[in-house]
C-alpha cells in the first residue's frame, strides 16, 4: 500500500470484533430459520388446521415477502443508516416470530410468516453492509467474512438440528418463540456497540418506480418457481409469473439505466466481479437447496432416522464449511485471487455431490453420506467465504447496503429455483421409475415398499447429477468472470478494490 493511501486509511472501529458477534448472530437467526420450520410444518399444519394445499404458503409467504423486498431493504439500510435497519429489522423478526408462536389460526400464521420476510429483508442486508464498512483492513476483513460466509452457509443445517430438538421435545412453536432471545441479545448488542461509518449514507430520494417494478418483479419470479412445484411448469398461472417477472424485471432495468437516484445502480450489478460472484452463488445456492430437501427425505422416509437424528446427520457438512470458511478460505484470502478460492471451492462441493450420485436405498452413512458431506461442506465453505467479501468490497458506501442486499437476493432466488427444479426432475425421475416397475409396485407387501423406496432414491439420484452440472457452472463462472487479484495486491480488480477502496470508506463517526 502507498503512504498517501495508509495516510488516508480510516482508523479501525475499537468495537467491531464485539458488534461482529450480534451481526453474526443475527445472521444466524434468518439463516436457520429458513429451515427451522420445514420441520416444524406438519405439528403447525395439524395444529392450526391448514389444508394441504395450503400449508406450502407457511414457507412461500416469507420467501415472497423476504425475496421481494430486499433491494428495497437494502436501500433503506443505505438511506436510513444500516445501524438503524439492523435494530428495526431485529425488533420487527421479534415480534413477527411472537405472533407466529401464538398464532391460532392459518391466517394469523401467514400472516406472521410474512411479516418475518419484510424484517428479515430489511435486516439481512444491513448485516452485511455493515461488515463491509467496519471491517477495511484486508487480513482482518477475510476473517470476519470467514465467519459470516460460515454462518450464511452452515445456518441452514443448524435449523435442522435446532428444528428437530425443539420440534421432538418441546412443539412447533417454539420453532418461532427461538428467535426472540437471539433478536434482543443482537438488537442491544448492535445498540451498545456498532458505530457506522460517517457520511455512508446515500441521502438521494427514493426511486419508487424501481421500487415497485423490482419488489412486484421479483415477487413474481419467487412465486413462478414455488408454484412450478406443486402445480407444474405448464401450469397457466405458472407460465403468468414467469411472463410477468421477465416483464417487470426489463421495465426495473431501463427504470434504472434513466433514473437520476437509481434503486439498484446498474454499476454495482455489471461490474464483472460483484456479477461473477452474484451468479456464481445464485447458481451454487440452486443445487445446495435441493440437496437439503433430498437428504431430509432420505435420511427420515428412507432410512427412518428421527428428526433430531437426521439434524445431527447433516453436521459433517456444517463441520466442513466451518473448516472451508475460517481454515482455508480466511487463511488463503489475502494471499490468492478470490477466483482461486471460488472455482476449486465449488469444483470440490461438486465433487462431494457427484457422490451422492451413487446413492441407494441401502447406502452406508459413513461409507457414503459423510464424505460427501465433509467434500461439500468444505468447498462451500472455501467458496462463500471469499464470494460474501468480493460482493461488497470496492463498493461506494452509499452503495454498500442495495450490493449486499444483491448477495441475499441471488441466494433466495436460487433457493427458490433449486427447490422447485431440482424437486420437479426428481419426481419426473421417479415416476418414470415406477412406471417402469409397475408390477412390482402393485404387488404391495415389503417388495413394492421396496420398489417405491428405490424409486424415490433414482429421483434423487437424478436430480443430484443435476445440481453436479449446476456447481460445475458455478466453477466456471467464477474461474471466468472473476478477476480481481488478492486484496491489497495490483492487476485487474472491482471498481475501487484494493487501495481505492480503503480510500472510500469514511472515517469513523465519533
Amino acid at each position: 500500500m502507498s503512504k498517501t493511501a495508509a495516510s488516508l486509511a480510516p482508523a479501525a472501529d475499537p468495537s467491531r470484533w464485539k458488534a461482529l458477534v450480534f451481526i453474526a448472530l443475527a445472521q444466524l437467526m434468518v439463516v436457520l430459520d429458513a429451515t427451522i420450520v420445514n420441520i416444524a410444518l406438519p405439528s403447525a399444519q395439524t395444529d392450526l388446521g391448514i389444508s394441504d394445499g395450503n400449508r406450502q404458503w407457511v414457507i412461500t409467504a416469507y420467501a415472497l415477502a423476504f425475496g421481494g423486498l430486499l433491494l428495497f431493504g437494502g436501500r433503506i439500510a443505505d438511506k436510513w443508516g444500516r445501524k438503524n435497519a439492523f435494530v428495526v429489522g431485529l425488533i420487527g423478526f421479534a415480534l413477527a416470530s411472537a405472533l407466529g408462536g401464538a398464532a391460532n389460526g392459518e391466517a394469523m400464521m401467514l400472516g406472521a410468516r410474512a411479516l418475518q420476510g419484510a424484517f428479515g429483508a430489511l435486516l439481512a442486508p444491513a448485516a452485511l453492509s455493515l461488515l463491509a464498512v467496519m471491517f477495511t483492513d484486508a487480513k482482518e476483513r477475510a476473517k470476519a467474512f470467514g465467519i459470516y460466509g460460515a454462518i450464511a452457509g452452515g445456518g441452514g443445517a443448524v435449523g435442522l438440528i435446532l428444528g428437530g430438538f425443539l420440534t421432538e421435545y418441546l412443539n412447533w412453536r417454539w420453532t418461532f418463540f427461538v428467535n426472540i432471545p437471539f433478536a434482543i441479545v443482537a438488537a442491544v448488542g448492535a445498540w451498545m456497540v456498532i458505530r457506522e461509518p460517517a457520511g455512508s449514507r446515500n441521502r438521494a430520494p427514493l426511486d419508487i418506480p424501481g421500487v415497485v417494478l423490482s419488489t412486484t418483479g421479483l415477487v413474481a419470479l419467487v412465486y413462478g418457481f414455488t408454484r412450478a412445484e406443486s402445480a407444474g411448469w405448464s401450469n397457466t398461472l405458472t407460465v403468468a409469473m414467469f411472463v410477468a417477472s421477465a416483464v417487470l424485471l426489463a421495465a426495473f432495468v431501463l427504470v434504472e439505466a434513466k433514473v437520476k437516484s437509481p434503486l439498484l445502480p446498474l454499476r454495482v450489478l455489471l461490474e464483472r466481479n460483484r456479477g461473477g460472484v452474484y451468479l456464481s452463488l445464485g447458481l451454487a445456492v440452486i443445487s445446495m437447496f435441493g440437496l437439503f430437501l433430498f437428504l431430509t427425505y432420505y435420511l427420515q422416509v428412507v432410512k427412518g432416522f428421527s428428526p433430531v437424528k437426521t439434524g445431527f446427520a447433516f453436521l459433517p457438512m456444517i463441520a466442513g464449511m466451518i473448516a472451508g470458511s475460517t481454515q482455508i478460505g480466511a487463511r488463503l484470502m489475502t494471499r490468492v485471487p478470490p477466483r482461486l478460492l471460488m472455482g476449486p471451492g465449488f469444483l470440490v462441493a461438486g465433487l462431494g455431490m457427484l457422490l451422492l450420485t451413487q446413492l441407494e436405498v441401502g447406502s452406508s452413512y459413513p461409507a457414503l453420506i459423510l464424505p460427501a458431506q465433509l467434500l461439500l461442506g468444505l468447498g462451500m465453505g472455501t467458496a462463500f467465504m471469499p464470494a460474501m467479501s468480493l460482493a461488497t468490497h470496492g463498493v461506494d458506501p452509499a452503495d454498500a447496503g442495495v450490493a449486499s442486499a444483491m448477495v441475499n437476493t441471488s441466494q433466495q432466488v436460487g433457493g427458490a429455483i433449486g427447490t422447485a427444479l431440482l424437486n420437479t426432475i426428481a419426481a419426473s425421475a421417479t415416476t418414470a421409475y415406477l412406471a417402469d416397475h409397475a408390477a412390482e409396485a402393485a404387488a404391495g407387501g415389503p417388495a413394492g415398499q421396496l420398489i417405491q423406496a428405490q424409486a424415490m432414491v433414482e429421483g434423487y439420484a437424478s436430480a443430484i447429477w443435476w445440481a453436479v452440472g449446476i456447481l460445475v457452472a458455478s466453477s466456471v463462472i467464477a474461474l471466468t468472470l472473476i478477476n480481481t487479484g488478492r486484496p491489497g495486491a495490483g492487476g485487474p480488480a472491482a471498481s475501487g478494490s484494493g487501495e481505492d477502496a480503503e480510500l472510500k470508506v469514511p472515517v469513523l463517526a465519533h
